[in-house]
């Protein structure tokens, strides 16, 4: 591939991380008006991801694109069944045992360890710049999460297990994303919503009271699932998992400036440290070649 063909092929890569970081990063901001109108955790992931994925299935039907077949297909199911579903369980069950802080700077070791491993998997070269840069939006993210970092080690462990869980679910996504990142969404968020489904029926349903709780629901299900996921699952086929991953860390970024446009909430000196941390840790990406196998 020519350099300036590669410089291109990881540009588009990089603006479909970002449109994946808006899309998850606004998802709080959805969520914190979908709660407040009465809808609990296990509803609206339910909602997230069945109604998502009926709309990315009928994308793919409409499209006429093929659907993953044999291997692919089951490891998308286990993506969505376990990857998101074991996921999300360990991070809301972390929050229980440890400050929101330390919990989001512990989700975030993810891109180091998707570095580590997608080098040591598939033999890439970790070049001092790509470390460097991993480096620094694991500071930047530790700067933009704010102060509060305590818990106990039941929060510490569930934590980095959340971390462990999505790594593996973008190591593996990266493996499987040449089936097309529409109909591969289509599986993974189906899947999780076969699980979150079985929760709500033993639950029991909490559905918004108003048209403003749908309009939050309907919000989540179309950007911050459809489209974040459809959109990162495309990205991580031009840049691979570990940078798309490290490019990711900017989602705390928006969703701090979100938080402070929509909800009031102030940005402090340390929190826009941070973010020009990561902004940084992001452009030094871009410029990289990417890593050859290792000989």
């Amino acid at each position: 591939m020519s350099a300036s063909r590669h410089g291109s092929t990881r540009l588009v890569g990089v603006a479909l991380v970002l449109l994946s970081v808006l899309g998850f990063g606004a998802m709080p901001i959805f969520a914190r008006f979908a709660y407040a109108d009465g809808v609990d955790l296990s509803t609206l992931l339910f909602l997230r991801f069945a109604l998502a994925g009926v709309v990315m299935a009928a994308i793919t039907r409409l499209g006429g694109w093929r659907w993953p077949q044999g291997r692919d297909l089951w490891l998308l199911i286990g993506m969505g069944a376990i990857g998101y579903v074991g996921q999300a369980f360990c991070y809301f069950a972390a929050l229980r045992y440890a400050t929101a802080g330390l919990t989001a700077l512990l989700l975030y070791l993810y891109p180091a360890i998707v570095t580590v491993f997608s080098a040591l998997l598939w033999r890439r070269r970790l070049s001092p710049a790509r470390l460097a840069a991993v480096a620094a939006a694991l500071i930047g993210a530790a700067l933009a999460v704010g102060d509060g970092l305590a818990g106990s080690p039941l929060g510490f462990v569930l934590g980095v297990g959340a971390a462990v869980i999505y790594s593996g679910y973008i190591l593996v996504g990266e493996r499987v994303s040449a089936s097309g990142p529409i109909a591969g969404a289509s599986v993974v968020m189906l899947s999780a919503a076969l699980v979150y489904g079985a929760i709500v029926a033993v639950q029991g349903p909490a559905w918004p009271r108003t048209g403003g709780g749908w309009l939050a629901v309907a919000a989540i299900v179309l950007l911050s699932t459809a489209l974040a996921i459809a959109a990162f699952l495309a990205a991580m086929a031009r840049l691979g998992a570990a940078d798309a991953s490290t490019v990711s860390t900017l989602e705390p970024v928006v969703t701090m400036l979100l938080a402070a446009i929509f909800l009031g909430e102030t940005i402090g000196t340390r929190q826009m440290l941070g973010a020009a941390i990561i902004l940084i840790a992001v452009t030094v990406l871009t410029r990289l070649r990417e890593p050859a196998p290792a000989s």
